[in-house]
């Protein structure tokens, strides 16, 4: 009988320990002791905000995307690792065959534009590279993206505004905005 007190009683602090955590992912005490309550958003950053950014950080964009350009074997690299064209999978470096250096330098203009993964197309000279900015949804054709793509054509796909696109129920799956040249932001709503 002891035993089994002991078992329930571990299990109602593991509980109040798990609503604990969970709560303290969406509550934030502010320095004057005000709570902020910060849910996870499944809404795309407003246009107007991507494209400040875009302009805020430019420099960085087209770094990563000359580093992107250079880098022939590399696929897509992230905090998670590297992905290249003689790899199976994503590989921390030093292991995948980009020096830590250089991985080092993606990180910390991934960190500066607040972009999550960079990206390019396979082949000698890439006709896109990108970055992911936002990601949204959970599997099952229900996750959306919005990334900021330099491309050497002009894709077809075009739409005058992601804001209007977003409020279209018949939208196209994937469209691009031109902001400035050969960038544009994506959306696949």
């Amino acid at each position: 009988m002891s035993q089994l007190r002991i078992s329930v009683k571990r299990i109602v602090i593991m509980f109040v320990s798990f609503v604990a955590g969970a709560l303290g992912l969406f509550v934030y005490v502010l320095p004057s002791n005000k709570f902020v309550y910060v849910l996870p958003s499944n809404k795309p950053p407003r246009e107007k905000k991507l494209i400040e950014n875009f302009y805020a950080h430019r420099a960085a964009y087209e770094r990563i995307r000359d580093m992107l350009q250079e880098d022939r074997q590399l696929l897509r690299v992230a905090s998670s690792g590297v992905e290249t064209t003689n790899s199976v999978g994503i590989r921390k470096p030093p292991e995948g065959g980009l020096p830590i250096n250089r991985y080092n330098e993606y990180l910390a203009l991934l960190r500066e534009t607040g972009a999550k993964s960079g990206f390019r197309s396979m082949g000698e000279r890439s006709e896109c590279a990108g970055v992911l900015l936002w990601g949204g949804g959970w599997g099952g054709g229900n996750t959306r993206h919005v990334g900021l793509y330099w491309m050497d054509r002009k894709p077809a796909n075009q739409v005058d505004s992601l804001d209007v696109y977003y409020r279209n129920p018949a939208r196209p799956r994937g469209v691009f905005r031109q902001i400035d040249g050969s960038w544009y932001l994506y959306a696949d709503w």
